[in-house]
């Protein structure tokens, strides 16, 4: 499924750069281990400027991408994170939910799993954490 940018129903995206980013991410200790990707999750606490709707950076929701040693040399993990990255770009843009920072932490498995099951991994992660958005047809739906 190809992306379209110009589409308004895509949420904005940001990163996470700093490491206390990271770090509060973590320290919320919600998270979702799945075969090719652990996604940890915080929701944003609603501080001036960093609302649901008007987040850090000007962006719906912010994503980190890390890999370890333990998933390989550079060449590896680089091949990870950018994996990471584009299952990222083909789930989050349509499926999160705005106001949640996500941090993608790639497993040694993540190189070797074909993409539409690490697609699949971060779309399950987001349904089992509770990040993801309701589609407007959707809450229609239900007030009738």
């Amino acid at each position: 499924m190809r992306v379209r940018l110009d589409d308004p129903s895509l949420i904005r995206l940001g990163r996470l750069k700093k490491r206390a980013e990271f770090l509060a991410v973590a320290a919320t200790r919600r998270k979702w281990a799945a075969q090719g990707v652990i996604v940890q999750l915080r929701r944003w606490d609603g501080a001036p400027g960093e609302g649901a709707e008007d987040g850090p950076d000007g962006c719906d929701v912010r994503v980190g991408y890390t890999a370890s040693r333990k998933v390989g040399n550079s060449v590896i993990r680089n091949r990870a994170r950018r994996r990471l990255r584009a299952a990222a770009a083909e789930v989050l843009g349509r499926r999160a939910a705005p106001g949640h920072d996500l941090v993608l932490i790639a497993r040694s498995e993540t190189v070797r799993r074909p993409f539409a099951s690490l697609v699949a991994d971060l779309d399950r992660a987001l349904e089992k954490l509770g990040a993801v958005r309701r589609e407007p047809a959707e809450a229609a739906g239900q007030g009738a």
